[in-house]
């Protein structure tokens, strides 16, 4: 694992913006700060600047226009961006489909724990060290708070199963999927994981933008799924904009 890096700049606040949030969150007095970690570049340059009293560092997941799919993101770069910025908690938000009849698109889940059965990156390639991800407590509170504040269906707690993308999952896999788990996605195992490493709290709010495959009888298509992200952009920013003001 490289060297701890230097803060650049005073404590902020880290938000990794998913798929409804995009690469638009609004900021005052905003900067782009362009840095090459020991792992490559981040998506996009992080954008620092204030919400309020808060400084945030934003950083779109799949960079700018949603350009990068999934299986193709620098995670490792993302969360050592943040790090090197000053990042003392990260938020972030990502979209899911449902694996339960009682998890409706439109609303949120905050997991308190998640499955990754499949590759998950890590900072430690050179020497043993076996880290204990987690979900942290105060920052899953945050949102949860924040989601009611804002009169938005939550789920506190759940499970998220995260696949590699960029298919969406057979009906098998979610025949299976929904024993194990709540909401299935395609990123917050491996952002939880880096962060757990680097010692950043991290939470995700999960927006609920479809059933999965078979869970109901209607078609699923990536159409859909992305008319429900633009239908929920709004409360989600909003949602994330109440939890930032929650953050000590």
């Amino acid at each position: 694992m490289a060297s701890r890096p230097l803060a650049m700049a005073p404590a902020v606040v880290g938000i990794i913006g998913g798929s409804a949030l995009g690469d638009a969150f609004e900021l005052e007095d905003e900067q782009a700060k362009f840095l090459v970690t020991p792992y490559g570049a981040p998506s996009d340059p992080p954008r620092l600047g204030k919400r309020g009293a808060v400084t945030v560092a934003f950083l779109p997941r799949h960079g700018k226009d949603h350009r990068i799919p999934p299986h193709k993101l620098n995670h490792r770069a993302n969360l050592w961006a943040l790090k090197e910025i000053g990042a003392t908690h990260i938020l972030a938000t990502s979209s899911t489909g449902s694996l339960k009849k009682t998890i409706h698109p439109g609303t949120f889940v905050v997991p308190d724990d998640f499955i990754g059965y499949w590759t998950i990156p890590t900072y430690y390639d050179d020497r043993v060290v076996h880290a204990t991800p987690s979900l942290d407590g105060a920052v899953r509170a945050a949102f949860v708070t924040a989601a009611k504040e804002a009169r938005a269906t939550v789920h506190d707690g759940g499970t998220y199963v995260q696949t590699t993308g960029p298919r969406l999952e057979t009906r098998a896999e979610v025949a299976h999927f929904k024993q194990i788990g709540d909401v299935v996605g395609m990123t917050m195992a491996s952002e939880a994981t880096l962060a757990s490493e680097l010692g950043i709290p991290y939470a995700s709010l999960c927006t609920v933008d479809n059933f999965c495959n078979g869970i109901v009888d209607e078609p699923l298509t990536f159409e859909k799924i992305r008319e429900t992200q633009r239908q929920n952009a709004d409360l989600t920013r909003t949602v994330v904009g109440k939890a930032l003001e929650r953050i000590r």
